[in-house]
């Protein structure tokens, strides 16, 4: 959201419902949502982000945090601070009231680090609680958890959030999300045209992609025909023999398929190695550029049984051509060579 107005829990909750959402947390006012971060007298930033998060939040990924008191810093502050995972950092931050200032303070664990690939400004990722805990020590109420005793006592009135911080189900629900968002008078930041541009560039190159997959799988079965059929050729004596040996014509016909399915079998055995191996390389190499916790190069389990029954049936369809030529060999053709 660009835009500060005035949203409930209740409605931050049943926007969290919706198909098209992913994920959603309410953010307090822009003032709100900075303070000082401090490891010494050397090593300090003044007006970092904070930023709350909660389970589920794409922007931590696989990291989470483990209570109140924990938090996940950006690299940048991590940098800045000089500090790792499992030190100590204190938050500062400063209120007007009655005419003199005040100074709230909190010791926090660092928990983890956020690499630069998903946010590269210092900011803390914190629980909700922590973040609505400074806006009410800024609105000048007593707030014990920052070390302060002074100001109003707080009250049950339920909070307000200013922003929501959201971010859709799928790349495919951006634009249903954003009209849905705009149909209610608010204003977000989407990036719908870029997502429109990699949406066109996918499909250009899935077209491209199955032009390519369409040839080589023609190409590929004419081969197998031709291999085939020359290898029944090739042993159309020994094919004569066994039928003259008492194999009857369905027989020799299930035995020709039976080799296809074998020599199928191991061809994609061998090719799932294959995978294994160059895919494992190609997620390495490639993992610096990753921006998210997905796999770059990955084939699921209905995707390799997909590709299994696709290579049988190819495989059988072919071997039925071939077994037809061998079921047309006579008995008689052994007697020939003798």
């Amino acid at each position: 959201m660009v835009s500060s107005g005035h949203y409930s829990a209740e409605w931050i909750a049943a926007l969290q419902q919706k198909s098209e959402v992913g994920f959603a947390i309410g953010q307090t006012r822009s003032l709100n949502t900075q303070a000082d971060l401090l490891k010494d007298m050397s090593h300090f930033i003044e007006n970092a982000e904070v930023i709350p998060t909660a389970l589920g939040d794409p922007l931590l990924g696989a990291l989470q945090l483990g209570g109140e008191d924990e938090v996940i810093l950006s690299s940048e502050a991590a940098r800045r601070l000089a500090v790792r995972e499992g030190d100590t950092i204190r938050l500062r931050v400063m209120r007007q009231l009655d005419t003199r200032r005040e100074w709230g303070e909190r010791t926090l664990t660092v928990g983890a680090i956020l690499v630069p690939t998903y946010f590269n400004r210092p900011a803390l990722f914190v629980q909700q609680s922590l973040l609505l805990a400074l806006e009410s020590f800024r609105d000048g109420y007593r707030i014990p958890m920052l070390g302060i005793s002074t100001g109003l006592p707080l009250t049950d009135k339920p909070p307000m959030f200013a922003r929501t911080r959201i971010y859709a189900d799928s790349i495919d629900q951006v634009a249903a999300l954003d009209l849905w968002l705009k149909q209610q008078r608010i204003e977000t930041v989407s990036r719908l045209a870029d997502i429109e541009n990699i949406k066109s560039i996918n499909r250009v190159l899935s077209l491209i992609f199955n032009v390519i997959a369409g040839t080589a799988l023609i190409g590929c079965i004419a081969s197998l025909i031709g291999a085939f059929l020359a290898n029944v050729d090739r042993k159309r004596k020994h094919i004569a023999v066994l039928r003259l040996l008492g194999f009857t014509s369905p027989a020799v016909g299930l035995y020709i398929i039976f080799q296809g399915v074998i020599l199928t079998l191991l061809a994609y055995g061998g090719g799932i190695l294959l995978y294994l191996s160059g895919s494992a390389l190609f997620n390495r190499t490639l993992a610096s550029s990753q921006s998210t916790e997905q796999m770059i190069c990955r084939i699921t389990p209905f995707h390799s049984l997909l590709a299994l029954i696709l290579a049988l049936t190819v495989a059988i369809l072919v071997a039925i051509i071939g077994a037809r030529r061998a079921i047309a060999i006579q008995p008689a053709e052994s007697l020939r060579e003798l």
